[in-house]
């Protein structure tokens, strides 16, 4: 898969802190990945956004 064509969820917490919830996947699955964890209300804010490239490359033990 074309690295410019992969998305993230990613996740903010209540203090701010940013974390990868999941990458390396089409904008639809992305959107409904993020979908489904705000329907859950939860006090987190999710959002898409396109990978940078090279981003959702595997890194094996000598990377």
């Amino acid at each position: 898969m074309d690295t410019t064509d992969t998305f993230r969820v990613m996740r903010q917490d209540d203090n701010g802190n940013r974390f990868l919830v999941v990458g390396g996947v089409e904008r639809e699955g992305a959107e409904r990945i993020a979908a489904e964890l705000e329907a859950r209300g939860h006090k987190q804010l999710y959002w898409v956004e396109a990978e940078p490239p090279g981003a959702s490359e595997a890194k094996g033990p000598d990377a």
